[in-house]
């Protein structure tokens, strides 16, 4: 028998001569090289072992062979994946927030994969600076002196506290002391800068008095901060921006305003409440204004920084910038989405996030009719449509839904073992459970996502499957 052993295993052909096989070989526009030999050594390892207890006498055919090697290796991903976000959640911070618009795949492209002007002035021949690249644009949606782009918002008010307010106080009310996901505190900030905290007025109710006596010779600044991802209501009294940038005037003392999630256009038109747009805020008078890139704008994460010159200058000096500067992907890809916001209906139809906000309670509708249809036929699953509520999510807009319509599963498994089933697709759908049922939020389904959703959901739960 050991004979017998050693001549089927003779027979096993080597690494090197599946390498070399031509369907083995066009596997290289997929996978890199060093993941299909580890996949073919794993094939070939486990196939002598199964000869070698007598799991099996026979090898397999070459065939066989390139399926259970194509098989390995689609089980192979890396740990950062594409999902379906079918949640209904439109800016899901677990879920990698902004989808990027696909108009501005061209440039972020050419600038990834080629040299560029990052630093470099094509005029003059001299080296230029990287954050110029943005100030035209910007300047033109928000009325900017100046322009400095950091990693992120949070980075952002650092390099601002930290280049205005070093070994300063500054000024902000109880009501905005606020904390926003990965327990990011502006008190902390704060303190992180170098700034000393002064807490003006109560929780509910600030005025423009309080701000007034808080002032000192030590004040550095006064810090307005947005408090888009809660509400007090009721008994409340807060400062208007305007008077405080004329008692910020009158003291000669820089107004900075943290927008958290930046907009560039009127968020009523979706059915949504105001808020405050980045050239709205400049114009009624604060000297630095700083706001995402991503979230409702859209882009890639980053934190903007637009005001008055002098002090932006002030920003490019501080050493800290260094740390906390923008790699030429998230230049690229800021203004290749901003230059969309140029035409506002353009912006609305191509920048993802516009998008979703923008569907109606029918086009939603229409969406789901069209996804149920197509399901219903590929799978043993129970499908329905329902009507429900989408979240913009983000720290946006906490109080406000999007009427919506979702597609709802429900098999023999639990929910919770159905929704697991739907996260081990080949691309993972994420869906939420309500009620025992799963459901699929379309707002956030890309119609050109669809196939993808029927794919995964009918090759665990097709017409031939036991559930």
């Amino acid at each position: 028998m050991a004979n017998t052993i050693q001549q089927i295993l003779a027979h096993l052909p080597s690494v090197d001569v599946l390498l070399k096989e031509p369907s083995i070989k066009t596997l290289e526009d997929q996978y890199s090289r060093a993941t299909i030999k580890e996949a073919v050594q794993t094939v070939l390892a486990d196939i002598r072992q199964a000869v070698l207890t007598k799991e099996r006498e026979e090898l397999p055919t070459q065939e066989e062979l390139r399926e259970r090697i194509q098989q390995k290796l689609a089980i192979h991903s890396f740990s950062l994946r594409r999902v379906i976000n079918g949640t209904g959640t439109v800016i899901h911070t677990n879920l990698g927030r902004s989808s990027l618009s696909p108009r501005i795949k061209e440039q972020l492209e050419a600038i990834s994969f080629h040299y560029s002007n990052l630093e470099f002035d094509l005029e003059s021949g001299q080296r230029g600076s990287r954050y110029s690249h943005l100030v035209a644009i910007l300047k033109k949606l928000t009325g900017a002196e100046d322009v400095l782009v950091v990693n992120n918002n949070a980075a952002a008010v650092l390099l601002v506290l930290s280049t205005l307010t070093q070994k300063k106080e500054v000024l902000v009310s109880r009501g905005e002391l606020v904390e926003i996901g990965g327990a990011f505190r502006i008190p902390d900030v704060i303190t992180s800068s170098g700034g000393t905290i002064v807490e003006v007025g109560t929780t509910n109710k600030t005025h423009l008095k309080d701000y007034q006596q808080a002032i000192t010779e030590e004040t550095g600044a006064i810090l307005k901060v947005h408090t888009s991802n809660y509400r007090i209501v009721g008994f409340t009294e807060s400062v208007t921006i305007k008077e405080l940038a004329a008692l910020a005037q009158q003291k000669q003392l820089p107004l900075i305003n943290d927008l958290g999630s930046g907009l560039f256009i009127d968020m009523r038109r979706f059915g949504l409440p105001h808020e405050p747009t980045v050239k709205e805020a400049l114009e009624q008078g604060c000297d630095i204004v700083t706001f995402s890139g991503d979230k409702l704008l859209g882009g890639p994460q980053a934190g903007v920084i637009v005001g008055k010159k002098e002090y932006i200058q002030q920003m490019k000096q501080n050493q800290l910038l260094r740390a906390l500067r923008i790699d030429k992907m998230t230049l690229a890809a800021l203004e290749a989405t901003f230059e969309l916001y140029l035409d506002e209906a353009q912006a609305i139809e191509e920048v993802p996030v516009l998008n979703m906000l923008a569907q109606t309670e029918q086009d939603c509708l229409n969406k789901a009719e069209r996804l149920a249809e197509l399901l219903r036929p590929m799978t043993t699953l129970e499908v329905k449509i329902e009507k429900d509520s989408s979240a913009v999510g983000g720290g946006s807009y906490p109080e406000h839904l999007l009427p919506t319509y979702v597609v709802a599963l429900k098999g023999s498994l639990n929910a919770d073992e159905l929704q697991e089933a739907m996260r081990n697709a080949d691309t993972p759908i994420i869906s939420r459970i309500k009620n025992d049922w799963n459901y699929l939020d379309v707002r956030t389904i890309d119609p050109q996502e669809f196939t993808l959703v029927i794919e995964g959901i009918s090759k665990k739960f097709g017409n031939k499957s036991d559930v």
